[in-house]
């Protein structure tokens, strides 16, 4: 099948032998959707002695009039050592895997053009890869069971075996992480750190500020959630949890205090949390329940978490 998209002439074909470089499967695709993230940049992999990329636009790439529809990009990595003239000459092909029939989408440009990767040209792709409408219609086989599985081709077909599988966990085990801290009113420290605790495969960990920190300091309970070792992260890693705080009443069961909010974990940006979770007055106001015989409490849960496993 062959279709006009603009200057280009895209064709469509199937076949039943999988993407020889790069698949790219995302579990939970709704979930990542909800996240809002414009783009979704895969972990780089190697093909012909370069490194690439690929780049979903989930909701389309509106900049490109990919509004719509699915966006789907490849980029070439780690150029700054390469001569100041360098260039790399690709033909390229995009799939995507009809899981009902087993076959796979192949979309690529029908007049098998040679896409020159350059200095000032470091990625090509296709806004209009398929629809939005055909792709989330569970017969057409492409979005089943909320999940779905992207890949390409660089160069020569030459297997690779390297698989990225990203998954949405929703609710992870052990999605609980708690904080206590006794003799509340005589504490001195400005922050107290939970223990270590692995959701998903993440470690992560509460850091609570009893008095608050910065503009905060004195006016409110802070609490913040923070992936510990987020400086292990690649280049562009990143990590998704959706967390809930919570300071329970523990005398009348009326008063607690529960906050949802959701980040991407960078290793740049490694924490999120509340400056003003609890006003000071309403924590240390003994009939709320929040301070029971001088100890505090704060829970986390995490509800969504984003894994990334690579099987290289």
């Amino acid at each position: 099948m062959e279709e006009f998209l603009g200057k280009s002439e895209i064709r469509r074909a199937t076949r039943e032998v999988p993407p020889a470089h790069y698949i790219f499967s995302i579990e939970s695709f709704s979930l990542l959707v909800a996240t809002g993230v414009e783009k979704y940049e895969s972990h780089a992999f190697d093909v012909q002695d370069y490194k690439w990329r690929l780049s979903l636009y989930p909701n389309g790439n509106k900049k490109s009039n990919g509004e719509g529809f699915i966006s789907l990009y490849l980029q070439i990595e780690d150029t700054q050592n390469f001569p100041r003239t360098w260039e790399v000459n690709v033909n390229f092909r995009f799939f995507i895997l009809d899981q009902i029939r087993d076959k796979y989408l192949t979309i690529e440009e029908s007049d098998g053009v040679v896409k020159r990767f350059y200095q000032m040209k470091t990625e090509w792709g296709i806004a209009q890869l398929l629809s939005l409408d055909h792709f989330n219609k569970a017969s057409n086989g492409y979005l089943v069971g909320d999940c779905c599985t992207f890949g390409v081709e660089v160069f020569v077909i030459e297997q690779t075996g390297k698989l990225e599988r990203l998954s949405m966990m929703k609710p992870p085990p052990n999605n609980t992480i708690t904080f206590q801290l006794q003799n509340y009113s005589k504490s001195l420290a400005d922050s107290y750190t939970s223990g270590v605790q692995t959701i998903g495969d993440s470690k992560w960990e509460l850091i609570v500020y009893p008095r608050g920190i910065g503009i905060a300091k004195y006016y409110a309970l802070s609490v913040f959630l923070s992936l510990v070792e987020a400086h292990n992260l690649p280049p562009k890693g990143k990590v998704y949890a959706q967390y809930k705080f919570r300071v329970k009443d523990r005398l009348n069961y009326t008063n607690t205090k529960e906050i949802i909010d959701s980040a991407w974990f960078t290793a740049s940006a490694s924490r999120y949390g509340d400056r003003y979770f609890i006003p000071l007055w309403d924590l240390q106001d003994r009939s709320k329940g929040y301070l029971v015989n001088d100890t505090l409490r704060v829970e986390a849960d995490i509800i969504v978490v984003s894994n990334v496993k690579l099987f290289l």
